[in-house]
């Protein structure tokens, strides 16, 4: 059986409290060999990495996602230093921008009818909320330098703004691009600075030519496989609770898209998790 893993899933979420033996038990029957647990807080970071303790096959990526930046400390890095320094965290993540939901509703689209006081204290509050998502960003970034690993990127609505703020360290660490479903353009970019995207069930879906298109694009060796569960469950579990084990409906659609083997797709994305994740075991 083709070996996998699932570089991506939340696994300290809720929906695994009552199931998560038997949950890891499909993942490896399905030839999920290795899991990475994301952090989106350090409380979630610290819960993956309790999961990686217990449990051989997972691994932690520790971090700040920017939908929670406005509960964020001042200053992240101590206690992002101090968790990065585990045996089993394999990466900072996952970080980034994401505008797809400012404070506003509508960013700088005033309402009808809205008093220009108001729309400018709407704006007003989106400007903050993206410079507090920028400098949670930032710190996380110095942090990756610092410690010697890897990132993983969340980015929604804010490409052109994430990709500007990455300049400064894109030699110095890598990123995952997760959950990757932008432009032929902007998949270029991302490759061209030796950075990397990841595809999820989103591939499987009647909707998602878009995102066979880019994984068409991309070679091999230069993406990794995600389930992002439990969230985007692939076709047929499409509405159900996502979990690792559907990486292999993912691999085969994955495979048919790239025209090889699922033995050829299994050794790509295992060694490419194994260069960018330095950690991993």
């Amino acid at each position: 059986m083709p070996v996998f893993y699932d570089t991506h899933a939340h696994l300290d979420y809720p929906e695994y409290e009552k199931d998560f033996a038997e949950v890891l038990a499909r993942a490896q029957a399905a030839g999920i060999a290795k899991i990475i647990a994301i952090g989106t807080d350090l409380a979630s970071s610290r819960r993956a990495l309790a999961l990686a303790e217990q449990h051989a096959p997972i691994y932690a990526a520790v971090g700040w996602h920017p939908g929670n930046a406005h509960e964020a400390p001042a200053d992240i890095r101590p206690e992002l230093r101090e968790l990065a320094r585990h045996p089993k965290a394999v990466a900072i993540g996952e970080i980034g921008l994401d505008y797809y939901r400012l404070p506003s509703r509508g960013g700088d689209a005033p309402v009808a009818g809205e008093p220009e006081a108001t729309a400018r204290r709407r704006h007003e509050a989106d400007e903050l909320y993206k410079q507090k998502q920028a400098e949670i960003f930032r710190q996380q970034l110095e942090v990756a330098v610092e410690t010697g690993l890897n990132c993983v990127i969340h980015q929604r609505s804010s490409f052109d703004d994430l990709f500007a703020q990455i300049q400064p360290f894109a030699t110095r660490t890598r990123g995952v691009f997760h959950c990757f479903g932008e432009s032929g353009e902007r998949l270029q970019q991302i490759l061209g600075l030796g950075w990397l995207v990841s595809y999820t069930g989103i591939v499987t879906f009647k909707n998602g030519q878009n995102i066979r298109d880019a994984v068409a694009a991309t070679p091999l060796g230069q993406f990794m496989l995600e389930t992002d569960c439990p969230y985007l469950a692939p076709v047929p579990h499409r509405g159900q609770r996502g979990e690792p084990a559907f990486v292999k409906e993912i691999a085969e659609t994955v495979a048919q898209v790239k025209l090889c083997s699922l033995d050829e797709l299994s050794a790509a994305t295992c060694r490419t998790a194994h260069e960018f994740f330095p950690k991993l075991a």
